[in-house]
């Protein structure tokens, strides 16, 4: 539903993100701000900043960032609607019922109509399933040991043999064959249309609301593929949804078992592992890593043991770990998979091996070694080389010694010397580096690079200093314009800062509000009004700082001027003049 930018901004404004915020995390003010440990990602130390003086937040570590609107919906995995609804309740705001966007009315309905369609198809297969067409699935499900009680839960269903039969059902319940192809249970082509799902055991998706958004179903027979997903709608995104999920996230333990499939994630939640979530017929991805990290620190990896699952978790864990997640990894050995443990050896033994759980890092050594015969001196000197460069991978040298002296020990490695093989690994690492970058075409390219690094950096200091000391626009005042800046999206916000210092206005969060629709650009104007700017100096020190800011934004702008200057161009050659003598003569104090 469309909501004017006047009514969000009214619902924002009506929710003070200090307040919102230490509901889910808790700050400390420290200086201006209230800090606190980022729930965005794993950290020790407070980096997660709020400001009540711009009604934003941001991150120093991980670079989340936004206002109340956004966090809401990070945090809740909600959708913008769900998120200002929430919002708009706890302040006491009406929304209106009807929406003045007609187009934007059009794909609110199409929504509503799909969740609905995704609802009596999950009704249709869960009834199917107790009817004398269902026995075989039936059984089969009985026969995985699953309770009445858990089949109820997850919703599990049965696609009849017939291959229409859902098609019909819902035509007669009047809905067109457009829609129905919108909702990827149906290919409808000029010579008929047929069900996708036919003869399997269904599995209902749900979001995190509890909606069905999607089905896997198991074939009965030998039939192929042996599983099918459904296709991407506007509902599901199998790259940003997981299996379980609606159930996990209110378990109560610090950690997600995360499993391969359907089967795995019900035979957990039936043993009480109710935190249990599955990826949905894809390799994991950082997007569903992003989604684990907003209700948990810690993962275990319960993968099939065999070499696949073993595969599948060594793609996993770099991508945990990226998104601020430390992973472990459970032995199921002799065991296949998650179900086929619980069966044989029940709760009791899969809560010990939990607790035996591998260290991700450790489990990587484990798999590498297997390459080697360490009988053989010139392999096991190999293998040493490649455990000393992965060890290189931790920054931290704290955090690097400790993984060393685990591995010494792990791995009968003498201490001393694995140190020194990373050690030196990582001089030599260095130093090519820096020969790189000191030679030819390399050097030019790295040059290249920091300036626009600084350029950049540049821009979003001056954006932060406006933000943050309004007074200081003042200064800039027909000296500096938005296409002054850098790149499209530096230039299309500072227009929009520029127009607030107009009106006297100082209001980021409502700039925020105009990229909510799109994560990556929201994110990175988060970032432009949350610059480090230097603490701790005198009036002086701050002026100057400024002054050399403003001095690089303009000389950039006017050297770009140049730049574009055509052959001829008589009167584009005597502006660039003025502005060049102009930029020498700056000076915005006296």
């Amino acid at each position: 539903m469309y909501y004017p930018d006047e009514l969000v901004e009214e619902v924002r404004m009506k929710n003070d993100i200090v307040d919102v915020i230490s509901q889910y995390v808790k700050l400390q003010k420290k200086g201006g701000n209230y800090f606190g440990l980022c729930p965005f990602h794993n950290e020790k130390s407070p980096s997660f900043s709020v400001s009540g003086a711009k009604q934003m937040y941001y991150c120093f570590g991980c670079g989340a960032g936004g206002n109340v609107l956004t966090f809401v919906m990070q945090y809740e995995n909600y959708t913008f609607q769900e998120a200002i609804t929430a919002l708009a309740e706890r302040a006491g705001v009406e929304l209106p019922k009807q929406d003045t966007s007609q187009e934007a009315r059009k794909q609110a309905d199409l929504r509503t109509a799909l969740i609905e369609i995704n609802r009596l198809a999950a009704n249709y297969y869960y009834y199917f399933l107790h009817q004398p067409q269902g026995k075989m699935a039936l059984d089969y499900l009985k026969g995985r040991q699953l309770s009445d009680e858990t089949m109820r839960r997850f919703g599990l269903g049965y696609s009849n043999k017939t291959s229409n039969d859902l098609y019909l059902y819902l035509k007669k319940k009047g809905y067109s064959d457009s829609i129905l192809k919108e909702s990827g249970l149906f290919s409808i082509e000029e010579k008929g249309a047929y069900d996708k799902f036919w003869n399997r055991v269904m599995f209902p998706i749900m979001d995190v609301n509890n909606r069905v958004i999607g089905f896997g179903g198991r074939v009965m027979g030998d039939g192929k593929p042996k599983y099918l997903n459904s296709p991407e709608t506007r509902l599901f995104d199998k790259s940003r949804n997981l299996y379980g999920l609606n159930y996990a996230r209110t378990s109560r333990r610090k950690y997600f078992l995360l499993c391969e499939g359907y089967m795995d994630v019900i035979s957990m939640h039936q043993a009480g592992y109710t935190n249990a979530v599955a990826s949905l017929g894809t390799a994991f991805t950082s997007q569903q890593a992003g989604i684990l990290r907003r209700y948990v620190d810690q993962v275990i990896l319960t993968y099939d043991s065999d070499e696949a699952g073993v595969k599948a978790a060594l793609r996993a864990i770099p991508i945990l770990k990226e998104a601020g997640i430390s992973a472990r990894v459970l032995d199921m050995k002799p065991y296949k998979d998650p179900d086929e443990f619980m069966k044989n050896l029940g709760p009791e033994e899969f809560e010990k091996r939990i607790e035996k759980a591998r260290n991700s890092f450790l489990f990587e050594i484990d798999v590498l070694k297997k390459e080697y015969h360490m009988e053989d001196p010139q392999e096991k000197t190999a293998f040493y080389n490649r455990v000393a460069e992965k060890l290189l991978e931790f920054s931290e040298a704290l955090e690097r010694d400790n993984y060393i002296q685990a591995v010494a020990r792990e791995f009968y490695i003498p201490y001393e010397d694995l140190r020194r093989l990373v050690n030196s690994m990582g001089n030599r690492a260095s130093y090519v580096a820096a020969a790189g970058v000191s030679r030819g075409s390399s050097s030019r390219s790295q040059e290249k690079k920091t300036r626009e690094d600084g350029l950049k950096q540049s821009q979003k200091l001056l954006l932060t200093w406006l933000i943050e000391k309004p007074e200081l626009y003042a200064k800039i005042r027909g000296i500096i314009t938005p296409e002054d800046f850098v790149d499209e999206l530096a230039v299309k916000v500072a227009g929009m800062v520029f127009a607030q210092k107009e009106k006297g206005e100082n209001n980021p969060a409502e700039i925020l509000n105009h990229f909510i629709n799109d994560e990556e650009q929201y994110q990175e104007v988060a970032a432009l009004f949350h610059t480090n700017l230097a603490e701790g100096m005198t009036a002086e020190e701050q002026k100057k700082a400024f002054e050399e800011v403003v001095v690089r934004v303009k000389s950039n702008s006017v050297a770009a001027q140049g730049e574009r200057l055509q052959p001829g161009d008589v009167a584009g050659l005597q502006k660039w003049l003025e502005a060049s003598a102009a930029l020498k003569n700056l000076k915005l104090y006296l």
